[in-house]
């Protein structure tokens, strides 16, 4: 089938067979790292203590996380790290208390925006511990979660596109839609699903997309970039900047799924997973980059039928992203009595040998996004990255141009995702919503003080 025009600039899964699909699963890279952090042979009595917590990821992060630990305290005998792994779910208390007792852990991961714990003095710069030519090779579009003011208070470990199109090829092909390229704009995705959902089954939907106010807030930041060309504060963060057309129109669009019966009206999953999907419940699955490992390890005959492409543009906004990119990092705690020695595991394990990283990028199935250039180049070389053709759509056509997740604090957003689920539903007219939303907004920005706050250009 030819594809369309306008769709020219999409990319799909290649055809992959039985075998190639069996073989990327198991296809997991392993190496031996390289240079270690000091001299000897293992920890040792008298070897400077540093405490590490991660938080619960999928089972093979979880154990790239206890294997770097293991390989790094095996390199050198001048610094044990003990290794703490936290359930997702009890994270934030359990981080909450650690710092008001002033106990926590010399190193952990941290997600989000950095900014509030630089204010709240949380976090201690790296610059001062890893070598500076090692903080130069973060790629740019990591340095807006690792740096702020010149001074590098993060190190990156990924970065995962949090808005990208996954689509069913047999679905598309059944409908007579294009299967060899997703639809590049909205209205391409509204005409696909007008030819798509009355050739499916009762209880099976077009598209499974954000559905309530909670992920709209996080998941929708870059198309509201792509529809308006900013996000929810004007620059100086003096005001809300969302009663425009084009959040009108992104909410519109929204609507039009909802009336129209493309999507289901209670959720088949949640916007993270990938179940309504594998289980072809859905034409169309809106999610981040890392649904594929859950396709690769839960749905393997989906393997050969799933297309993947940049989340589709308002007209006319080709040249904006519609995504952000999410991320996990590592950083030192302020108060930690071993900064240097945490410093050095860090550089170790996510600034040294590429051999360290090229495991979790392989492991994870291609889905994320490394910060380095080098790693990048590592993990593409490596033998199972020819079967995963979507880490090159994620890599290097939606990452670069994707934006970094708001900075601003998380009420603003609460508030339009409030504003675009009522509309979507029918409870509220844009204009009413978005009115809502002004006032809950200005309220966040003079209880804040958020025009103190806002990023220096």
């Amino acid at each position: 089938m030819a594809i369309n025009t306008s769709r020219k600039r999409r990319m799909i899964l290649s055809a992959l067979g039985a075998v190639t699909a069996v073989g990327l699963l198991a296809g997991c890279g392993s190496s031996t790292p390289g240079q270690g952090a000091g001299d000897g042979d293992g920890g040792s009595g008298g070897a400077t203590t540093v405490q590490f917590w991660h938080r619960t990821f999928t089972p093979v992060e979880n154990a790239w996380y206890k294997d770097i630990v293991k390989k790094f305290n095996a390199s050198q005998d001048k610094i044990k790290v003990v290794d703490t792994e936290v359930p997702a779910d009890a994270w934030d208390q359990k981080m909450k208390a650690a710092q008001a007792a002033g106990k926590a852990p010399d190193i952990y991961t941290h997600s989000g925006s950095i900014q509030d714990a630089v204010n709240a003095g949380q976090l201690y710069e790296l610059n001062k511990v890893v070598d500076q030519s090692k903080l130069d090779e973060i790629i740019d579009a990591a340095k807006p979660v690792s740096e702020i003011g010149g001074k590098y208070y993060a190190y990156p470990l990924l970065l995962e596109a949090q808005t990208v199109l996954f689509w069913n090829k047999e679905m598309l092909t059944k409908a007579g839609v294009d299967a060899e390229a997703g639809p590049a704009t909205w209205d391409e995705l509204l005409a696909d699903c007008a030819k798509i959902q009355p050739t499916l089954a009762k209880g099976t939907y077009c598209i499974s997309p954000a559905s309530d106010a909670v992920t709209f807030a996080w998941s929708t930041v870059g198309q509201q970039y792509n529809f308006s060309g900013h996000t929810a504060l004007t620059d100086d963060w003096t005001k809300p900047d969302i009663n425009n057309d084009g959040y009108k129109s992104l909410m519109l669009k929204y609507k039009e799924l909802w009336d129209k019966g493309y999507m289901a009206k209670q959720a088949l999953d949640a916007y993270v997973g990938g179940k309504d999907f594998g289980e072809k419940k859905v034409a169309f699955k809106v999610s981040g980059s890392w649904m594929m490992s859950q396709i690769g390890s839960d749905y393997k005959d989906m393997l050969t039928n799933t297309g993947v492409g940049a989340f589709p543009n308002a007209s006319g906004a080709d040249d904006r992203t519609a995504t952000t990119l999410g991320n996990f990092k590592w950083v030192i705690d302020a108060k930690s009595k071993n900064p240097e020695a945490a410093g050095k595991f860090l550089e170790w394990a996510l600034a040294g040998d590429t051999a360290n990283l090229v495991p979790f990028f392989v492991q994870t199935q291609f889905t994320k996004v490394p910060v380095r250039k080098s790693v990048q180049d590592a993990v593409a070389k490596d033998e199972a990255a020819a079967k995963a053709p979507w880490s090159k759509v994620v890599v290097d056509d939606i990452a670069p141009t994707a934006i970094p997740e708001p900075t601003y604090p998380w009420d603003v957003s609460l508030a339009v995702g409030t504003a675009m689920e009522s509309v979507m539903k029918g409870a509220a007219t844009p204009d009413a919503a978005i009115a809502t939303a002004e006032k809950a907004i200005q309220t966040v920005i003079d209880r804040e003080k958020l025009p103190e706050k806002a990023p220096k250009n």
